[in-house]
């Protein structure tokens, strides 16, 4: 803080609480004139008339520990200016003792946790509980509180059985990691007019049993080729190209018909932030256990 700001905080601080206390010690002493029958000869309503009180004793003490306490407050703390305080105590030093404090206590649980494998972390309600929480804080914008997918950023939903870029415990842990950026070129120029377009958004429709136009789809199987080298031949899909499987009855923009059509004509971006730097191996491996157990055991981890 500067001197400035210093000064200025002095200044107010001295200012708000000479202020107070000259009223408070003024209501004390100050000699209201009154009228014989105790009254100040105000009259409220033309009939009620204001009456004159000492202050309850109650009101009196409780107010004078306010202000000792105040007193008290900017002696030992820091408050008055860039002044420390008697005790030296800072916001921040609290902070690190009780990080280190809280480190100490979880260090044992965490060495535990990085001699088991995930499969077996994802077994653990207190792992996946750890991990539950970490991905609500760091996961949940894009992905949702449930870990259910977003369409509106093109987050895939992490409960279900189908994966981007694979579901194994290994290719879990690498995606949170490090990232992943899938890019679905604009495919419209390669699957022809606008008319072919929409004959192919018809035909993968028809791949996951979504309601279709069967002539249009039946047209757009042909045109299919052109997106076979990503998707496969049969639509299932690619992770080794974060390919998404198109026989699956979810999409990660929306499953209708313009907004497969505007997929293919446009294409997509998607990226998913490496996590490595932020969080570090151990928080990744927690969350990876939570994000397993979702789809491959049957453990009732927190968040299901």
């Amino acid at each position: 803080m500067s001197s400035f700001w210093s000064g200025w905080v002095m200044f107010l601080v001295v200012l708000n609480l000479g202020v107070t206390l000259f009223l408070f010690v003024w209501a004390q002493v100050v000699k209201i004139p009154t009228q014989p029958d105790g009254t100040s000869g105000h009259v409220w309503g033309g009939s009620v008339r204001e009456g004159v009180r000492r202050l309850p004793t109650w009101w009196v003490i409780l107010s004078a520990s306010m202000f000792v306490a105040t007193i008290t407050y900017l002696v030992l703390y820091p408050g008055f200016g860039a002044r420390k305080g008697l005790i030296g105590w800072t916001a921040h030093g609290q902070l690190a003792t009780e990080i280190a404090e809280n480190d100490l206590k979880l260090a044992p649980v965490l060495k535990d946790f990085d001699s088991r494998g995930i499969e077996q972390l994802a077994a653990s309600p207190q792992a996946t509980g750890m991990g539950y929480r970490l991905f609500v804080d760091n996961c949940a914008a894009c992905h949702g509180l449930q870990g259910r997918g977003g369409a509106a950023v093109g987050a895939p939903d992490l409960t279900d059985s189908d994966w981007l870029w694979g579901g194994t415990p290994d290719a879990i842990t690498k995606t949170i990691l490090d990232g992943r950026t899938g890019v679905m070129p604009p495919m419209g120029a390669a699957v022809g007019s606008t008319e072919d377009v929409r004959n192919v958004a018809q035909y993968v429709l028809s791949l996951s049993a979504w309601p279709h136009d069967s002539v249009r789809a039946n047209l757009g199987r042909a045109k299919f080729v052109a997106c076979a080298a990503c998707h496969g031949p049969d639509g299932k899909g690619n992770p080794a190209l974060g390919a998404p499987n198109l026989t699956y009855d979810k999409r990660l923009y929306g499953s209708g018909a313009a907004t497969i059509e505007k997929t293919i004509t446009e294409g997509r971006t998607g990226t998913m932030p490496a996590w490595r730097q932020r969080l570090g191996e151990t928080d990744v491996r927690l969350i990876t256990a939570w994000v397993y157990a979702q789809s491959h055991t049957s453990a009732q981890a927190p968040g299901r």
